[in-house]
């Protein structure tokens, strides 16, 4: 006679916890039924999507994150007035931003720029961005950002996670949560870097914060390997991989099974189980060495300046069309745009490095089809102030700053929003991260206030119950 299998409690915690699951289960199903969530996935698994809450044309994100903040005053929001009152004063009608060791009185700094009008909606960009000029009707300029951090620490952490405390999920954290994978061979959420250092608060930047670790994004390696251990050491065949991986994991279930409160070992398998199946796939897919040369050229590969940017946006590109859900580029990684003094050979090294590749990106996305159901996004944490730091440089301006969006339903040539004359503060449709997040949610038909993770008994969305969508974005 087979004897009932009973699993005891090994603790009082987990005595009460399974005691209590069975009574609450039943509220829960029936919250669930009731919302048409009783399918949905749960949270250790990113096979399957919640359920979609609009009608959004992206499939997938591409976010180029220029690190260190690039001056919008000298990229795409020309303020001729700037230059009329270089050497003066801050005039005393603009309020005084909080700036370090009194910089809001240092003297206002002109820009060297030649600017000039671009594309059917008449987009002005500088001669910092001679390939950017190229692709204008592709994208939509939003000179209104905003956001809440005065230095790197909060404002990378602000823009990545929606906070400027560490501690949330970050924004590809969230998506993959609620989309999932369209490839279970590759992550979901790859991170690039442009250079071997790690961008302001590191790893936290692509995160989960209190979600289940198994949506975290996956760091490539800078240099020509992006992943490292793809091949099986020799005479080790992929079946005997396969067993041993069987193995490891039912020895870290085992263990994982009176321990569920820890997401980090669910995470844990999945990762085996990832790295296994990327072994077929991803020698594939970060292969550009396939790709003809003229789509190496456009790019830059080979580049003395752009060539690490290149590889990046191009992997990008490849991430995207395999079905990756999210990626993120740090351009300048460490900081480089950080413009503290000596803006002009900062800012020309910077664009030489990342315009020709950002723009090659918008194209051969748009001539392979892609464009459309893959949102890109291109900016930094802040832009910089229309004072002067150190003589030749500019500090860092949260209170008004541009980005630009393209594809996923963003309507091309539109130039939307705008600061004060000089470029300090936005005026017209000031738009805070949140309203960032919530827009690039919608355009993958999300609802940020409506994507919610429950964190010890409280609703959790990406946008802090903050901000809604820049519906002007779409046309």
């Amino acid at each position: 006679m087979k004897l009932p299998h009973y699993e005891l409690a090994r603790s009082r915690r987990d005595f009460i916890a399974r005691a209590g699951a069975g009574f609450g289960s039943l509220a829960l199903t029936h919250l669930l039924s009731r919302q048409g969530l009783l399918a949905a996935k749960t949270p250790a698994s990113t096979s399957l999507p919640l359920p979609h809450h609009g009608k959004g044309k992206a499939k997938s994100v591409i976010f180029l994150f220029m690190e260190g903040g690039p001056s919008h005053l000298d990229s795409f929001d020309p303020k001729p007035l700037l230059n009329q009152l270089a050497g003066q004063p801050l005039p005393a009608s603009f309020k005084r931003p909080l700036t370090a060791m009194g910089e809001q009185d240092s003297p206002l700094l002109g820009e060297k720029r030649v600017w000039k009008q671009f594309g059917q909606a008449g987009t002005w960009v500088s001669d910092w961005l001679p390939h950017t000029q190229k692709i204008v009707d592709d994208i939509c300029v939003i000179r209104s950002c905003r956001q809440d951090g005065l230095n790197h620490v909060g404002s990378v952490c602000q823009m990545n996670t929606g906070s400027i405390l560490a501690g949330r999920p970050s924004l590809g954290a969230w998506t993959v949560y609620g989309l999932g994978s369209e490839n279970e061979n590759l992550p979901a959420f790859v991170v690039m870097t442009d250079n071997e250092s790690q961008p302001f608060n590191g790893t936290r930047n692509w995160g989960t914060g209190f979600m289940p670790s198994t949506y975290q994004g996956t760091r490539f390696r800078f240099g020509d390997e992006p992943v490292a251990d793809l091949n099986n050491p020799n005479g080790v065949s992929r079946e005997r991989q396969r067993k041993r991986i069987d193995f490891i994991n039912q020895l870290n279930r085992s263990h994982a099974a009176p321990r569920a409160f820890h997401s980090d070992l669910e995470a844990r398998i999945n990762s085996f189980e990832l790295a296994y199946r990327m072994q077929a796939e991803i020698p594939l897919a970060v292969n550009i060495d396939e790709e003809p040369q003229y789509i190496k050229d456009l790019y830059g590969v080979g580049g003395a300046k752009t060539d690490a940017v290149a590889k990046n946006c191009l992997l990008a590109r490849r991430m995207v069309e395999r079905g990756v859900r999210f990626v993120q580029v740090f351009c300048g990684t460490g900081s480089k745009w950080d413009a503290h003094s000596g803006i002009e050979k900062n800012h020309t090294d910077r664009f030489a490095e990342s315009d020709q590749p950002v723009a090659a990106l918008v194209m051969d996305l748009k001539q392979r089809g892609l464009l459309d159901e893959t949102l890109v996004i291109w900016g930094g944490e802040f832009g910089r102030t229309p004072m002067s730091e150190k003589g030749d440089g500019r500090d860092h301006n949260p209170w008004g700053f541009t980005m630009w969006m393209a594809g996923g339903g963003v309507k091309g040539g539109q130039v939307l929003g705008s600061t004060d004359e000089l470029g300090l503060y936005a005026v017209e449709d000031p738009q805070h991260v949140h309203d960032l997040h919530s827009t690039i949610l919608y355009a993958l038909g999300l609802d940020a206030r409506e994507l919610i993770y429950m964190n010890h008994g409280t609703e959790e969305n990406p946008v802090i119950n903050q901000g809604k969508p820049y519906m002007k974005v779409f046309g």
